[in-house]
């Protein structure tokens, strides 16, 4: 069993590789049940989270030729980590030959996660971003940051990246990484403006206010909705809903878990059947995606236990290649 660390998945993975491969993934499908929740009280503080996605090769599917394979990522959320300079949140992924069952990779979560998102992200702006579109804005300076901007920039020509988060000096550090790497960052510390100034807007935050102002977006935009993972979290407002074309990673998890999508169909801002596609779709030719440069066009993510199963593939792929 190979174990692949955070710096080791870096080596490994290209942006535009793996956008690649989750567009193969989505498009011959795999078998994913619902991700397990276990509560696990601490008498001494706050309650732990362990949550466990298994996804396996769906051998039925037409177009399955890369071996078969089981994956599962096991996560603990712990919020307590915070105050002993921990992060909150853990993961690994094991990744198991589908006919065996025997080990094949141990690979380190955070950063597996950190490049399926952005990549499925990406994946996502191949058929919805406008192929012209060079100004990304990117709302959040955490992790995901610099995974999004190279993302995007890896399937679109992006020309100039501007970063917004609430505590400026976190923007700038990351702006000055990114043009440490050799893209074309800056931050910024007026929100509103770069909003009526992007291309693409990507938001990775845990915000329950919304900080996408549909009102101020521009003809053309992408919205990419990447941070609010619960029913409570909200990236945007319901004028960017009530204006955009809307699409998901999956419909199953947006609608029940992504604030974004649960609240606008709760109050009927948005309807099911005005959810235009998902993942599946797009990449199975089976729903349209942008249809035309004016279009404002908006994807929510949640995550996808099939996009682990597809990096832990290209991971241990590339070690053995």
């Amino acid at each position: 069993m190979r174990m692949f660390s955070a710096g080791d998945v870096d080596r490994a993975l290209t942006f535009s590789g793996l956008v690649e491969a989750l567009r193969t993934t989505f498009r011959d499908g795999v078998v994913q049940p619902l991700r397990h929740h276990h509560t696990i009280e601490r008498p001494d503080g706050a309650a732990s989270t362990l949550l466990l996605m298994p996804a396996w090769t769906d051998l039925n599917a037409a177009g399955t030729s890369a071996g078969s394979h089981i994956g599962i990522k096991i996560v603990t959320v712990s919020p307590d980590n915070n105050a002993i300079g921990k992060p909150a949140v853990m993961g690994q992924y094991l990744l198991l030959d589908g006919k065996t069952g025997e080990p094949q990779a141990l690979i380190d979560g955070q950063r597996l996660t950190q490049w399926r998102t952005a990549c499925a992200s990406a994946l996502a702006a191949t058929y919805l971003a406008r192929e012209d579109a060079s100004k990304l804005v990117v709302i959040g300076a955490g992790a995901l940051c610099p995974f999004l901007a190279k993302a995007h920039s890896a399937v679109r020509p992006i020309k100039e990246i501007r970063i917004w988060n609430r505590t400026a000096a976190n923007a700038e550090k990351a702006a000055a990484a990114l043009r440490g790497d050799g893209l074309p960052a800056t931050a910024t510390t007026d929100l509103d403006a770069a909003l009526r100034w992007a291309d693409i807007i990507s938001s990775a935050t845990i915000s329950n206010d919304p900080l996408v102002k549909g009102a101020l977006l521009r003809p053309g935009t992408h919205v990419d909705l990447v941070g609010g993972f619960t029913p409570t979290m909200r990236e945007a407002d319901d004028a960017a809903i009530r204006r955009a074309r809307v699409y998901v990673d999956t419909r199953a998890g947006a609608t029940k878990e992504a604030g974004d999508i649960v609240q606008p169909l709760a109050s009927g801002v948005l309807t099911a059947d005005a959810i235009i596609a998902d993942l599946f779709e797009l990449t199975r030719g089976e729903k349209p995606g942008r249809g035309d440069a004016d279009e404002i066009t908006l994807f929510k993510s949640v995550g996808a236990a099939l996009e682990d199963l597809a990096a832990g593939i290209a991971v241990n792929a590339a070690a053995a290649g």
